[in-house]
């Protein structure tokens, strides 16, 4: 991904910030300002052979061979740097090629170490919910079959879009001049005819589209007559930039419109485009109402972020919304592609990957506790896999990478699917044990066999929670609320469509032990006996025990403090059983099914006569709930 990662991405290129003292470290940090890394490397290396090699040194040809990809020299010399200086991009980026370099496990001693050091960082969570996500990637394939493109060469082709009967790339042609940062041609936007499984009549569009310094990849509208492209700022005519020596440009997104002629014409620059940064890897939504970029604007979560706009009818754009922490990284996350399923796939290294850049989906925008899932081998790989464009219907596409064994520095690869993705819709209802009440706002979580965390949800008012989990893999689900004990129920491998899953918690502090319900004291004011709020709420939960359990007969026995005379309380007693009785049975309870009785003063909590504080009284004003048959057989 050579002419990828530093002219369609731009990363940001890291390292020590330590002022050079030597005149030829001066050229070489000059060099590799201007992102001239080839040449930068060779001037680095010569110090190193005249025995003035250092850490700054070292990190320098680590970061100039990272942005070229060459993760064997990219790792050799983040490893002389990482001795002696930690700072945790540069961790994460040895970790990373280690990964690229098929070096697993010493990449996840690596992330550890990154994790300890930095961890509120997006990256570090997903390693510590995850660690051992590289074996789940490499199960996760053979959805899919890659095979290289006749029409690749020794230079960078990538892209691979299709409207229509026509292929568009974006190519590194021998007929295009040479760019100094890298000694590649500049990229250009090419067609090809489909005939079969031929490509054929290459062609590259006009100049209308076609500068002569970059342009990248694009997207068409759903009837084809407008496309949007990358292209670099220099010809964004919004803004008074300096072309009269080869600067680092931003990228800027443009579009232009089919006319009469099929010609491609009416070339602007969207508004969502700035001087300051660069907005690219267009996407049009299927209905053409969303556009979908990349932009390192400021307010995002790390080097590029995923932004969205609606396109307006009259084909303005609306303000850039950031896609949030669940998709963007403190890395980097470029070439969305929205599906007309609406699935968004995109490229990442700041996600869990094989090394580089790897292709993600999300099947769910809208909800940030959708999982955003690897595709896994053989679309991704140890290098750069990006750029990926798939119909769902047909079940063909393409995905560009640098991957060993390919033509040039970047390669265009067809994909065809041999096998759709299957998930399997988890309901999960959580209940109270004693009542059979719904539980809200407990906490949901899904496992996979070997307890990584796979999602996590609150329920809802009906204490339901719902997870999407591929197919044929075994799973479990564990549920937690203040004040009840946990639950949780193993997932069986499944294709079916949808599976319902129970979880009941049991209260800390049981209702039902043995032939009690031990429900709060249902408390009366001083000489009355209607149903206070208080005692309603602790009603309630007696129905819906009843309910639960349709066998169970109760008698409510109700009490009055000492104080009065005993005929009176009595009598007062049964006033308050009758009123229990009739709240009950007014929920919908049959009345055989619930008695009342009513005891006076003669079984007091609190044996204190006229000496009882008010707060004792109180205690003895109550009633109690029997259970004279059915119910649960264990209590």
């Amino acid at each position: 991904m050579k002419n990828v990662r530093l002219l369609l991405l731009f990363m940001l290129v890291g390292g020590l910030t330590v002022t050079a003292q030597n005149s030829d470290t001066k050229k070489a940090d000059k060099l590799f300002a201007n992102f001239e890394f080839d040449e930068a490397i060779k001037l680095y290396k010569e110090l190193v052979d005249k025995g003035e090699g250092n850490t700054y040194i070292y990190s320098k040809l680590a970061d100039a061979n990272y942005n070229i990809f060459n993760t064997v020299e990219a790792e050799k010399w983040y490893r002389k740097t990482v001795k002696e200086n930690l700072e945790t991009e540069i961790v994460f980026k040895y970790a990373e090629m280690l990964r690229a370099n098929v070096k697993y496990r010493e990449s996840n001693k690596w992330m550890a170490k990154f994790a300890k050091m930095n961890p509120n960082d997006i990256r570090a969570q997903a390693f510590r919910q995850k660690p051992d996500y590289i074996s789940e990637i490499l199960m996760a394939g053979d959805r899919f079959e890659v095979k290289n493109l006749k029409i690749n060469t020794k230079h960078a082709e990538f892209g691979g879009v299709v409207e229509g009967d026509v292929l568009y790339i974006t190519s590194a042609g021998d007929d295009n001049k040479e760019y100094v940062w890298n000694k590649e041609p500049f990229l250009d936007i090419y067609e090809y005819s489909i005939e079969g499984d031929e490509l054929i009549d290459r062609e590259k569009l006009s100049k209308d589209i076609n500068t002569r310094f970059h342009e990248g990849l694009l997207s068409f509208t759903p009837d084809g007559r407008t496309v949007y492209f990358s292209r670099e700022s220099f010809f964004d005519n919004v803004f008074e930039l300096d072309t009269s020596n080869t600067k680092l440009s931003q990228l800027h997104l443009f579009k232009a419109t089919k006319g009469l002629n099929r010609r491609w014409e009416n070339v602007e620059s969207l508004s969502i485009n700035s001087k300051d940064f660069t907005v690219k890897n267009p996407s049009v939504s299927s209905d053409g109402k969303i556009i979908y970029y990349s932009s390192d604007m400021p307010g995002g979560f790390g080097k590029y972020d995923l932004y969205k706009s609606e396109i307006k009818e009259d084909g303005s754009l609306g303000a850039p919304i950031n896609l949030g922490d669940h998709i963007n990284t403190e890395g980097q996350e470029m070439f969305p592609y929205i599906s007309d399923s609406n699935t968004l796939y995109f490229s990442s290294n700041g996600n869990l990957g094989l090394g580089g850049m790897d292709v993600f989906f999300t099947q769910n925008l809208e909800d940030p506790d959708e999982p955003i899932r690897n595709i896994g081998m053989p679309v991704n790989s140890n290098g750069d896999d990006f750029a990926f464009n798939f119909n769902e219907d047909t079940g063909k596409g393409y995905v560009s990478s640098n991957r060993v064994g390919g033509k040039g520095s970047d390669d265009i690869y067809k994909i065809s699917r041999t096998r759709a993705f299957c998930e399997v819709i988890l309901n999960a209802s959580v209940k109270n044990s004693e009542t059979g009440e719904p539980l809200p706002l407990a906490t949901a979580t899904l496992y996979d066999k070997d307890g990584n965390i796979l999602g996590t949800r609150t329920t809802n008012a009906k204490g339901l929670a719902q997870f999407r989990l591929e197919c044929d893999k075994p799973a479990v689900i564990k549920a937690v609320l203040d004040n009840y004990k946990d639950d949780k129920v193993n997932v069986e491998k499944s294709s079916v469509e949808s599976q319902d899953f129970e979880l009941v918690l049991d209260p800390k502090d049981k209702i039902i032990v043995e032939d009690r319900i031990l429900l709060a004291p249902i408390y009366f004011d001083y000489d009355q006996s209607y149903i206070t709020t208080l005692g309603s709420y602790e009603l309630d939960r007696l129905v819906s025990i009843m309910i639960k359990y349709p066998d169970i007969v109760i008698k409510a026995r109700s009490h009055t403090d000492s104080r009065g005379k005993d005929d009176y309380n009595r009598k007062l007693s049964e006033d308050r059983a009758k009123a229990t009785v009739k709240y009950v049975v007014s929920k919908g309870v049959n009345a055989s099914r619930i008695s009342g009785e009513g005891l006076g003063e003669s079984e007091p909590l609190y044996d204190c006569g006229k000496k009882c504080t008010e707060e004792q009284h109180q205690y003895n004003r109550r009633s109690e709930f029997l259970i004279v048959s059915g119910g649960p057989k264990n209590r």
